[in-house]
């Protein structure tokens, strides 16, 4: 069984393949532009997202097109948990959204998910009051946080104790522990190792040089891992974390200030990394000298038992 996708007239859609991902990485990127004047997303990002393990193209994405072959949306549904919806700027104000947002619930429902969840760019206010009129409520925020690399950082002094170093082969379980027992904290779920090391190690943009990790002896205390997205002039924490017992020690301050000295010196002048209201870190963040460049909403709300 799969959700009806039921689309305004003039529009057709199908399941999306690895061979649509530079096309969906030109419609976010769009849309990205429109919205925020820079772009963010890569395509190493959406090709991950496509392999995610228990994601099933046929049933979980659509790809809307119009008459000319022109692809106009996409949407993809996560085991239930939450959906991704991109209508491409040319085609909105049209209903595609409202379609797709029809057949995000619908399958999320199939897949036995009481909730849809949904993350919308706060600049975008079509697709809030969209939601904002299904019934969706805020559940959390994220925000983007960015912090200039004008010159070389001075790297802190730690305690003699700590040793810090590039990740290399063998630190891959180790630092999905570190992770994820970290995120445990504010995140509903431990996220799977191979979903973890889909979206983050295997990236091509991941790049271990520019990751730094931590050690007390043998055990790794904490961890920036990080990406260097090809055309962009900026360089990316994807998740930083340090272990419950090692804080308020100047860890944190420590790995980005290694991955901000990697970074400058490969050329990138902005250090960049999204944290989330259940983390509490934003006050930490800023504490650091980040600043707060553009914020999302995760929007969800119950699904009617059938």
């Amino acid at each position: 069984m799969s959700a009806e996708l039921v689309l305004p007239v003039g529009y057709t859609g199908r399941a999306a393949t690895l061979d649509d991902v530079d096309a969906i990485h030109r419609l976010m990127a769009a849309g990205e532009q429109a919205l925020n004047g820079r772009v963010e997303v890569a395509p190493d990002g959406v090709r991950a997202d496509l392999l995610r393990p228990g994601l099933v193209l046929a049933a979980d994405t659509r790809l809307v097109q119009d008459v000319a072959g022109n692809v106009a949306a996409w949407a993809w549904q996560n085991q239930g948990r939450r959906s991704q919806i991109d209508v491409h700027p040319a085609f909105r104000g049209q209903g595609i959204g409202g379609a797709l947002l029809d057949w995000a619930e619908a399958r999320a429902a199939e897949r036995g998910s009481q909730q849809a969840a949904q993350t919308v760019d706060d600049k975008d206010l079509a697709a809030t009051a969209l939601l904002r009129s299904r019934g969706y409520e805020v559940l959390a925020t994220n925000w983007l946080l960015e912090m200039p690399v004008a010159t070389e950082p001075l790297l802190p002094e730690l305690p003699a104790d700590i040793h810090v170093r590039p990740f290399q082969p063998g630190d891959e379980k180790a630092a999905y522990r570190l992770i994820q027992d970290a995120f445990d904290e504010w995140q509903p779920r431990r996220q799977p190792y191979d979903e973890w090391a889909r979206l983050m190690i295997e990236r091509e943009s991941f790049v271990a040089e520019v990751s730094p990790v931590a050690f007390v002896g043998d055990e790794l205390v904490g961890a920036a891992l990080c990406l260097d997205v090809p055309g962009s002039d900026e360089g990316y924490v994807e998740q930083l974390a340090v272990r419950r017992d090692q804080r308020n020690k100047g860890l944190a301050r420590a790995l980005l200030a290694v991955a901000s000295t990697e970074f400058y010196r490969r050329g990138s002048r902005n250090l960049t990394l999204w944290t989330h209201s259940g983390t509490g870190a934003l006050a930490m963040y800023e504490r650091l000298g980040m600043t707060v460049r553009r914020s999302t909403t995760v929007y969800r709300k119950p699904l009617s038992a059938s």
